[in-house]
């Protein structure tokens, strides 16, 4: 199967030209200020694309799920599976989405480093095979424009320590870091749609999974 990875698409997904695939991730900010407005508009564009499977976690931009119970809306969207730390089977691969990073400014789903975020990568069932979070792992994809590494620690623990099935991790969040890399057979992919300056320059990614 061929999954398409897009994240931190800003609403500007009018700008962005989405590859043919079976299943379509978008790890999280899908909107620039989490208005109602942004978000209905931003869901509406994903349920008109074509792809079997369509799965979105929230970011740190994506304000209105944060303060909205999805289970009132998704009818709205039938055609769309929202994660918040949960998961789903798809023909025997299993996925998990979370929303969380360690804590970033004042924005949403923002944890504290340590047990504060820990106690969600708890939840992490064991048997992921494809793991979807907004921010990255600590020294993966992670570094900030002036050289600093911000990625989550206990997120890359758990993937090393209690995630023995896991093959894939997308996210984005940290714009300038786009791109993919393997490590311990472990695919990692930023697929930060907007660069730093959020214009929308990037590629989204494909895998065969």
């Amino acid at each position: 199967m061929k999954l398409i990875h897009i994240s931190d698409t800003h609403h500007l997904h009018h700008c962005i030209t989405i590859p043919d695939g079976d299943i379509l991730c978008h790890t999280g900010d899908l909107t620039s200020k989490g208005t109602w407005s942004e978000v209905e508009q931003s869901l509406n564009w994903l349920e008109s694309l074509p792809h079997k499977w369509k799965i979105f976690i929230a970011g740190n931009h994506d304000w209105w799920f944060e303060k909205n119970n999805w289970e009132f809306y998704k009818h709205q969207w039938p055609s769309l599976i929202y994660l918040n730390d949960s998961g789903i089977e798809i023909e025997g691969i299993n996925i998990w989405g979370s929303p969380v990073q360690p804590w970033f400014y004042n924005w949403a789903f923002n944890r504290h480093r340590g047990a504060d975020i820990l106690e969600h990568w708890n939840r992490i069932q064991k048997t992921t095979n494809i793991l979807l979070v907004h921010g990255p792992p600590y020294g993966i994809l992670d570094r900030t424009q002036n050289g600093e590494l911000v990625g989550c620690q206990d997120l890359l623990t758990t993937i090393e320590k209690r995630l023995p099935n896991l093959e894939c991790c997308l996210f984005g969040h940290i714009h300038e870091a786009y791109g993919r890399i393997e490590k311990n057979g472990v695919q990692y992919l930023n697929s930060s749609i907007c660069n730093l300056q959020y214009q929308p320059i990037n590629d989204p990614q494909l895998l065969e999974i």
